[in-house]
């Protein structure tokens, strides 16, 4: 799974709350954790489906 943060993100914070072992918000952008995503990847789905301004694109291997 591949993670990518648009320039759309706002930094509210939603990721971070959801899966904060992934996604952190550094400079008020999210910012993603690429060495856990493996274990983490439901909650990066729910993550991304949360987003309120749809920042966070997601693509399978």
């Amino acid at each position: 799974m591949n993670i990518k943060i648009l320039d759309l993100c706002v930094g509210c914070g939603a990721c971070a709350i959801i899966s904060p072992e992934v996604f952190e918000i550094s400079h008020n952008k999210a910012v993603v954790n690429t060495s856990r995503i493996e274990n983490f990847e439901d909650l990066c789905l729910d993550a991304a489906i949360t987003c309120p301004v749809n920042a966070i694109s997601i693509e399978e291997n």
